[in-house]
């Protein structure tokens, strides 16, 4: 799969956290806030994928998203930590892997309808890029004009005019045409999610969805 890495140095970091490294999957989708962490015990670095704080798993976090087969996090992992010590000796902190000319970028959705009174969600969504990457907390919300997609982000320290908090996405599309089509797929996905079930069916499998049990590993 085409992909492009970007890392950025935090010069004499104090803490674990050493880095930072965005991925652009295609040319079209963009993973940021990955960090690049130190095991002091160790003295070794690792990836770390963004996470969510999460009651419902054992270690009270639990990946944004993250590489799906083990060939292909090796690849990447070991892509971002080179890139952060090319970085560290001077480098760009940048590498491109893949074929140029390649324009394609394989993509699934599966949409699972979520209702629960008082919320604006309507749907559960995750993205699998080329059977390599998947995205989770992906939302399809109730608005004014009707559903819409929300990709997931985090709350930042600004404020917008009304004095409300801002959100920054996390993994977002980067191109007009890309960003229509997924768009469109999740939205088709919901209804035919949403034809294929009961609501008895479709909350068990909502429940099931959040709690991570659907996520195919291999």
């Amino acid at each position: 799969m085409k992909y492009s890495i970007k890392v950025n140095v935090l010069e004499n970091s104090k803490n674990s956290i050493k880095g930072f490294a965005n991925v652009v999957f295609g040319d079209c989708f963009k993973i940021s806030n990955i960090a690049i962490v130190e095991n002091k015990e160790k003295g070794e670095l690792f990836v770390s994928m963004p996470r969510y704080s999460s009651s419902k798993d054992e270690s009270g976090y639990r990946d944004i998203c993250n590489p799906i087969t083990k060939e292909f996090r090796q690849e990447l992992y070991d892509n971002i930590l080179n890139t952060f010590e090319e970085a560290r000796k001077g480098g760009d902190g940048k590498l491109f892997v893949g074929d140029e000319k390649d324009k394609s970028m394989p993509f699934q959705v599966q949409v699972t309808p979520y209702e629960k009174e008082g919320s604006n969600i309507r749907g559960l969504a995750r993205i699998y890029l080329n059977d390599c990457f998947v995205v989770s907390n992906v939302s399809l919300l109730e608005g004014v004009h009707g559903v819409f997609v929300a990709m997931p982000s985090y709350k930042t320290k600004q404020k917008d005019e009304h004095g409300k908090s801002m959100y920054q996405d996390i993994c977002f599309p980067v191109t007009k045409e890309f960003r229509e089509k997924l768009n469109q797929e999740l939205k088709d996905g919901l209804e035919k999610a949403k034809e294929k079930g009961s609501d008895k069916q479709n909350e068990r499998k909502a429940q099931n969805f959040e709690k991570g049990k659907d996520v195919p590993v291999r």
